[in-house]
């Protein structure tokens, strides 16, 4: 075997090499966490508090505003879709329209 065999393997960065070594199931944990709180969010809004409920799956929203802000594309993961830019833009707007119209809703009359 010639000393030259290896050289025309393509070289991945450090991060990249990292990557494949952690299972695919735990490469999606902001799309994880965010459903998790959106899921609790639809769990309060079914227990009968719609307010409450409506105001933690904003929140679940904003997470995943900020987690696509905050982590490198490649972390992403799904919450990856398009340019980051118009990403953040539709999250940003969907939660604040959420949470304005989950405080907006008048409470239910008794």
């Amino acid at each position: 075997m010639s000393p030259d065999a290896g050289a025309d393997a393509p070289v991945q960065p450090p991060e990249a090499a990292a990557r494949e070594t952690v299972p695919r199931r735990f490469r999606e944990w902001p799309l994880a966490v965010v459903m998790a709180v959106v899921l609790a969010g639809l769990v309060v809004v079914a227990s009968g508090h719609f307010r409450r409920g409506t105001v933690v799956l904003s929140f679940g929203v904003a997470l995943a505003l900020f987690l696509r802000l905050l982590l490198p594309g490649a972390d992403a993961g799904m919450l990856r879709v398009r340019s980051k830019r118009i990403d953040v833009a539709v999250l940003g707007l969907l939660a604040v329209s959420v949470g304005v119209l989950s405080l907006w809703v008048p409470p239910p009359s008794t």
